[in-house]
């Protein structure tokens, strides 16, 4: 059974604190940050502080992903602000193997991150400094998209390549982009780790029921 990660982009910010209350009581199992920087993506979210604000009010994983042209200006912010994973993305990266080794140095865990487009075999030297690979179902950069079945196809077949070279155990799959009640019953079907729920959960009337709803 896949993991709910809502993602704070959708939240309500006059009623954060609240917010996290009721994903708390309805079962997430963590929090995404969609930390966006107006150049590698066309919007523009939040900093570190949020996180740093958060972390001492919440028991919830703390998930980055960051949607940045440089992640080496802001991984160590997030890291110190509390963050328990920092994903970055290949196609960002100059140097990936040295953004994610400074991350794990940090004390954080590293993952990559890959939009609907990206090969997933390139990723193959760095599997030995990440615990997770988000694939992405969906453009980057605005939340609301549909997920593109594409998308889904590969990331599947990217859980098979893992589970051939025996890293199942090792490497969580993430997808983000498009998750609802109607469409994670197919990414759960194979066998995707976590969820990222952006309007599923923080658009709804019911937190737990639709938290719920992302696990059938």
């Amino acid at each position: 059974m896949a993991k709910i990660y809502p993602s704070l982009l959708s939240a309500d910010f006059g009623y954060l604190m609240e917010e996290i209350h009721r994903i708390e009581a309805g079962g997430a199992d963590g929090i995404h940050f969609d930390v966006m920087d107006s150049h590698f993506v066309p919007n523009l979210s939040f900093g570190a502080p949020v996180l740093k604000w958060l972390k001492d009010r919440t028991s919830l994983e703390l998930d980055c992903h960051l949607m940045v042209e440089e992640p080496a200006k802001l991984y160590t912010d997030f890291a110190k602000a509390g963050a328990h994973r920092i994903t970055i993305h290949s196609e960002a990266c100059k140097n990936l193997d040295e953004n994610l080794q400074a991350i794990n140095l940090l004390g954080c865990k590293a993952g990559i991150a890959i939009r609907p487009e990206t090969d997933f075999k390139i990723l193959e030297p760095y599997l030995d400094q990440i615990d997770l690979i988000l694939s992405m179902t969906v453009n980057p950069g605005y939340g609301g998209q549909k997920l593109i079945p594409e998308a889904l196809d590969k990331t599947a077949q990217l859980i098979a390549w893992l589970e051939q070279k025996s890293l199942r155990e090792k490497i969580l799959v993430q997808i983000d982009g498009g998750v609802n009640s109607e469409t994670a019953p197919a990414a759960n079907s194979i066998g995707i780790d976590i969820l990222v729920a952006g309007a599923a959960v923080f658009g709804t009337f019911d937190y737990k029921e639709s938290i719920a709803a992302l696990k059938l």
